[in-house]
C-alpha cells in the first residue's frame, strides 16, 4: 500500500495549509489545516477534512466494512450501516486520540440484536486494523441499534 501527501500551499492555492494525498489505488483525497487566528498564514482555511479527522473516518469505514460483511456472510437481510464516531485528543502534543466511541445504526430485517453485537465485536477485536491501531492509544467503546424496516 502506499500514498503520497503532496502540499498545495506553495501553488498559491487558496488555503496555505492544504494537501492532496494520492492513493495508490489512483484516487485522491484532498485535506486542509484548521484556520489560525493568531497567524493566518500557518492555518487552513477549512476547505476540507483535517487530517485527523481523514483518520477517525477511515477507522468509522473500516470498522463498518467489516460489520456489514460479517452480517452478509452470516446470511442477514442488512439494509444499511453508520457509525457515528466520537472522539477526544490529548492535551499536549502528539495529540493522540485518547477516547472514541463508535455508535453503529444497522438497519435491516429480522436481524437479531446478538449478531450485530458479534460482528462489531469482531470488527474491534480482529478484522479493523484502523480500530486496533488506534486502540494503542484510545480508550475504544462501541454501542449500536438495530433499526427493523
Amino acid at each position: 500500500m502506499e500514498c503520497t501527501v503532496s502540499w498545495t500551499g506553495a501553488l498559491g492555492t487558496r488555503s496555505g495549509m492544504g494537501f492532496v494525498a494520492e492513493t495508490g489505488s489512483g484516487h485522491t483525497l484532498v485535506m486542509d489545516g484548521a484556520p489560525d487566528t493568531a497567524k493566518p498564514e500557518n492555518g487552513g482555511q477549512n476547505l476540507a477534512p483535517r487530517p485527523m479527522e481523514t483518520l477517525l473516518a477511515g477507522a468509522g469505514g473500516c470498522t463498518a466494512y467489516d460489520v456489514v460483511l460479517i452480517l452478509k456472510r452470516g446470511r442477514h437481510d442488512v439494509r444499511g450501516c453508520s457509525v457515528k464516531l466520537e472522539a477526544e485528543r490529548a492535551d499536549l502534543d502528539p495529540k493522540v486520540f485518547t477516547k472514541i466511541n463508535m455508535h453503529f445504526t444497522v438497519t435491516g430485517k429480522g436481524i437479531p440484536p446478538a449478531a450485530v453485537e458479534r460482528a462489531i465485536a469482531m470488527s474491534h477485536d480482529k478484522y479493523c486494523s484502523a480500530s486496533v491501531m488506534l486502540g494503542k492509544t484510545a480508550d475504544i467503546t462501541t454501542s449500536f441499534e438495530v433499526v427493523e424496516i
